[in-house]
């Protein structure tokens, strides 16, 4: 039987043990990069397909777009992948109906900012993203008209064939008619549920607020069952790209906004306590600054990725390199300073538009591409920096 006292000092302990430094080392690859004017690739996210590679390997498939002629304008889905853990990749492949579509009045969308995950109930790999609309020039306009949306897609590892874009049905209330999970890291529950981080425009206003949404998938439909707290911050341009993870027998959310990080906690994953901003030990600011941040997960332990502006990074917009990650505390939710390393160094150019992944026990990926533009001439850095789409593979000891 346990006593008051050791009843009374075990919340001290768990907190001292889920604080406990965890190592790992990084192991740094790039399969893939372009130097043009005709675009450079953007939104490398992987999922891993159990068993599915070679020799017992988990077949990895990264998605990924192109940035195109205008400033946020995205092609359509492609995809590579690799069977031996990324000594080789097939690909990229351009999915030809999963590509930019026509829309009326001249305008056409894409969906992008995707994230894939592997559904094991189905054995289905979904990839969530956002339907955005743009004028003939590239613009996007789903703000102007309040119209974008939710799409997803599946891919069957056995046929390597991809099903078309199918949109996420919500309500008919105001709040869904611009609703997107975009650039956003979802939950498979043991029951083979779904929570999908979302954020949407609060109509008539520049705001936008973030929820979790509770979805069934049986391995062709993802329908909306409900959804959760409602975040908000009505600074700027309010809150986005919200990404969630499991830790412990409780949810997180790592949210962007303009000027900070938040994070939020929750004992179910939809009903969520009020917002804190992300701070280092020390009482510091994160510094990830209008740029989104993402998961890692480990059974002993919680890791955030991250960018942070700081004084030797401010030439770049909202200090977008190098990429970070250091573990936190899950109960007093700070970055934990001492165990900050560099996944992908800070080469010249933006980065920031990224995913992560677990692979397996044993490593996690991170995924991010050199944001190679206009302003840079589509020309390397003296740094190095040359449009690479990058892997930057966390592996545990």
């Amino acid at each position: 039987m346990i006593s008051a006292r050791a009843r009374l000092l075990l919340p001290l302990a768990l907190s001292a043990r889920a604080a406990t430094p965890l190592p790992f080392r990084i192991r740094q690859e790039t399969p893939l990069q372009h130097a043009g004017p005709d675009f450079c690739w953007f939104h490398p996210r992987v999922a891993a397909i159990p068993k599915a590679g070679k020799n017992g390997h988990p077949r990895v498939v990264m998605t990924l777009c192109q940035h195109l002629d205008a400033d946020d304008h995205y092609s359509g889905l492609w995809y590579m992948y690799t069977d031996d853990l990324g000594v080789t990749w097939k690909g990229p492949f351009e999915v030809k109906h999963l590509a930019a579509q026509p829309e009326p009045g001249g305008l056409h969308s894409s969906v992008h900012d995707v994230t894939p995950g592997w559904h094991p109930h189905t054995r289905k790999l979904i990839a969530i993203g956002g339907r955005t609309f743009y004028n003939a020039q590239g613009k996007h306009i789903s703000g102007d008209i309040n119209k974008g949306g939710t799409a997803y897609a599946t891919y069957d590892p056995k046929t390597d064939h991809w099903q078309p874009w199918s949109p996420l049905e919500f309500p008919n209330q105001p709040m869904f008619a611009n609703c997107r999970s975009s650039c956003s890291q979802f939950l498979t529950k043991p029951d083979g549920s779904l929570l999908v981080p979302v954020y949407y425009q609060k109509v008539g206003t520049p705001y936008w607020a973030v929820t979790v949404l509770a979805c069934t998938f049986d391995g062709t439909r993802l329908q909306y069952v409900r959804h959760g707290t409602l975040l908000e911050d009505n600074t700027k341009r309010g809150l986005a790209e919200p990404s969630i993870a499991f830790h412990r027998n409780r949810y997180y959310l790592t949210i962007r906004h303009d000027d900070r990080a938040y994070v939020a906690t929750s004992p179910d994953g939809l009903t969520y306590e009020p917002m804190k901003p992300w701070r280092f030990d020390d009482g510091a600011d994160l510094g990830s600054v209008n740029t989104q941040q993402h998961w890692v997960t480990h059974s002993k332990g919680l890791f955030l990725a991250y960018t942070s502006l700081r004084d030797d990074n401010r030439k770049l917009a909202r200090g977008r390199a190098p990429l970070y990650i250091a573990q936190i505390d899950p109960e007093k939710l700070h970055v934990l300073r001492a165990t900050e390393k560099i996944l992908i160094p800070n080469r010249g150019l933006l980065l920031g538009n990224f995913g992560a992944a677990e692979i397996s026990t044993s490593e996690s990926w991170v995924t991010d591409a050199e944001f190679l533009w206009y302003s840079h001439g589509y020309k390397p850095t003296p740094q190095g920096g040359n449009g690479s789409v990058w892997v930057a593979r966390v592996q545990w000891l």
